[in-house]
């Protein structure tokens, strides 16, 4: 994100600014003049909650790069994985650049943090069988649990986000031309194809349990997945209704919505679909974030290798 403004010299009230303002002007400079997502902002705003914490009494304009080094030491004492450290340090430096731009600071010692180099961690994913009993765990005994097969069905058959999922509108549900639109990062729509199973399950929750929950509310919400109150349901309640079929399927591994996202793109790539297809239906902008799964399905083959050919 490249500043075009002019840099200016700090003037005392700008120095002296509170904390919490700096937070409540940075989240506001991103919205309004970067055009961020929703969802980007709050996270902007939570690595730089943070840093403040870090911070505590000491001023960032006293900060030299010797001090501001020991915080990424500090992020990794709280158990942050180091992909977080290194997101953290990535907004700490777009933070100091606006800093430069609202002229409370001259240099930006943040750029002098470096990027640690990563290793590229292997996604959770989950077989076919274990995909299958997930999918079909939520019972008639379950209260809408229609609406919770729609759910893992919709998250397994087009690989999107847990934000994109309750994002997902009625318009955005095109089930006579077995497609749905897709709303990710940046808002940048996609077409993502719906299977037949996807389908039917939607189709019984529309039809028998979304007219109930949407009562609920007036006016009633255009979100196709709803909570009890009628309001579009929240992530979190997703990755809680996960956990819980999770465990009644029996699978022991620790997953997430994403773990769905994961297993989707391994099995297409595993059953012979070419990697920019994959990159498409996921949304990736890079098709070196896609590559990842790739090294999945090589795992996958080299346990294959190892348990039946003669000489491994």
């Amino acid at each position: 994100m490249k500043a075009q403004r002019k840099i200016l010299k700090p003037r005392r009230e700008v120095q002296d600014r509170q904390a919490t303002q700096w937070q409540s002007d940075f989240t506001d400079y991103l919205r309004t003049e970067c055009h961020l997502a929703a969802n980007t902002v709050e996270a902007y705003r939570r690595d730089l909650a943070r840093f403040f914490l870090w911070l505590g009494s000491r001023r960032i304009q006293g900060l030299a790069v010797s001090q501001l080094a020991g915080y990424p030491a500090w992020l990794a004492e709280k158990s942050l994985a180091p992909k977080s450290v290194v997101r953290h340090v990535a907004s700490l430096k777009v933070f100091f650049r606006y800093m430069q731009l609202e002229g409370a600071l001259v240099d930006n010692q943040a750029d002098l943090l470096g990027s640690q180099k990563l290793w590229q961690k292997v996604p959770q994913v989950l077989s076919v069988s274990q995909v299958e009993a997930l999918l079909t765990a939520p019972q008639k005994s379950d209260p809408w649990w229609l609406r919770d097969r729609a759910i893992l069905e919709l998250l397994y058959a087009t690989g999107c986000r847990v934000s994109e999922l309750v994002s997902l509108a009625m318009r955005d549900l095109h089930l006579g031309d077995r497609y749905a639109i897709c709303h990710g990062k940046g808002d940048k729509q996609r077409i993502v194809p719906l299977g037949r199973r996807a389908i039917q399950a939607v189709e019984s929750y529309l039809e028998k349990e979304r007219p109930r929950l949407a009562v609920r509310r007036a006016p009633a919400s255009s979100a196709v997945i709803l909570s009890p109150r009628g309001t579009g349901l929240r992530r979190e309640r997703v990755w809680e209704l996960i956990k819980k079929y999770a465990v009644r399927a029996k699978i022991s591994q620790e997953i997430s919505p994403h773990s769905l996202r994961h297993s989707f793109a391994t099995h297409l790539l595993a059953g012979g679909a070419d990697l920019r297809q994959v990159q498409e239906l996921l949304g990736h902008a890079s098709i070196a974030t896609t590559q990842i799964y790739t090294h999945v399905d090589h795992s996958r083959l080299e346990k294959v290798h190892n348990q039946f050919h003669p000489r491994a």
